[in-house]
Parts: structure tokens; C-alpha cells; sequence
């Protein structure tokens, strides 16, 4: 599976993005699909994850309630849409694919795609 992340950008703090991730391969859903994010000098983190079917969803506990992962299997995306963003939220966006669960451990994700920057300029 080959992932590539897009629609990072510039925003004001409140605004709103959308982060789309296009993958390559017919096995999409079949996997589990992840967002994680790392700022500069921090270490990746888990922003939010979604099951092969789209039918179970996990977020970070900070960023519940501003941020909504989904996907369109037919169309093999995923997207990550995030309100009210925050200077805070400024950071490289990665998306992930896991063959097996939906952890938050970075380590045991087995795709994973280039990366989108976001800042959030306050």
C-alpha cells in the first residue's frame, strides 16, 4: 500500500482543513487507517484512527470534538477534518495504514505516507 497525504497549508488559528490521503493498492479497505502528526523537536504522535470499515473511530483525548477522521473505501481515502485548529496543532501530518488493530503506537503501523504541513498561525 502506498499512501500520499495532501491538503495541509497555511491557516488562522479557528479555521478549518481537510487532509485527504489517496492510497494505491486494493487492499485499502482492508486496513485500518491512521493520522498522526509531529512537531518540530517533538515526536510523532497519534492524532486519530479508523477500522477497515469505517464503522470505529479513536482520537487523541486532546483533540476529540475538533477533529473527525472518515474514509470513502470506494475511492480508497481517507480524510481528517479539523476545526477550531490551534497554533498547537502546527505540524507535519502523516497518514498510516495497519494491517492488524487500530493502536496508537506509531511503531506498529505498517504504511505510512510522506507527510502534509499544517500551521496554524495565530
Amino acid at each position: 500500500v502506498q499512501l500520499q497525504a495532501s491538503g495541509g497549508g497555511l491557516v488562522q488559528a479557528g479555521g478549518s482543513l481537510r487532509l485527504s490521503c489517496a492510497a494505491s493498492g486494493r487492499t485499502f479497505s482492508s486496513y485500518s487507517m491512521g493520522w498522526f502528526r509531529q512537531a518540530p523537536g517533538r515526536e510523532r504522535e497519534f492524532v486519530a484512527a479508523i477500522s477497515w470499515s469505517g464503522g470505529g473511530t479513536s482520537y487523541a483525548d486532546s483533540l476529540k470534538g475538533r477533529f473527525t477522521i472518515s474514509r470513502d473505501n470506494a475511492k480508497n481515502t481517507v480524510y481528517l477534518q479539523m476545526n477550531s485548529l490551534k497554533s498547537e496543532d502546527t505540524a507535519v501530518y502523516y497518514c498510516a495504514g495497519q494491517r492488524v488493530g487500530r493502536t496508537s503506537t506509531p511503531n506498529s503501523w505498517n504504511y505510512w505516507g510522506q507527510g502534509t504541513q499544517v500551521t496554524v498561525s495565530s
